[in-house]
């Protein structure tokens, strides 16, 4: 009984921590919704890199009512200048938050229409469905927010 026990202790846990690695993961297909007009913006493809750090690059952009995308990053620093939009990388280096569950850290963002780059941080929901992404300069509370939804 008491071995029974055991092992189902560990298999639970061995379970619980399986979901804790899952509900952490950033990567996959993000849809950006602009904080000023709630349209969407882009669907970005998130992955990590070698050293664990996370990624996301422009994939598509979806024009909304009244506006068309720009094609070139033009206000953009180098080695972001003149670049297509599409494939662009407009997340830099976000390291998952050793402190705090569903958070992540030391980013960088770039907003292509302004051509300026953010320190970042996220947090992803619980489900896993939505990311607060907050583009900031020098401390968080002096920048935006930004929510980018998952796409199945």
């Amino acid at each position: 009984m008491l071995k029974s026990l055991s092992i189902a202790c560990v298999s639970t846990l061995g379970l619980f921590g399986a979901s804790f690695a899952q509900a952490a993961d950033l990567t996959g297909t993000w849809r950006s919704i602009d904080d000023k007009t709630g349209f969407s913006k882009a669907i970005i493809e998130i992955d990590k890199d070698s050293n664990g750090a996370y990624q996301g690059k422009i994939v598509k952009l979806i024009p909304r009512p009244g506006y068309t995308p720009k094609e070139t990053c033009q206000n953009c620093p180098a080695p972001f200048t003149n670049k297509p939009t599409v494939g662009l990388n407009v997340l830099m280096n976000l390291k998952q938050d050793s402190k705090i569950e569903n958070n992540f850290v030391d980013g960088k963002v770039l907003d292509p229409l302004s051509g300026n780059i953010y320190s970042t941080k996220v947090r992803l929901s619980n489900d896993n469905r939505r990311l607060s992404i907050r583009g900031y300069v020098g401390v968080s509370a002096l920048g935006r927010s930004q929510t980018w939804l998952r796409e199945e």
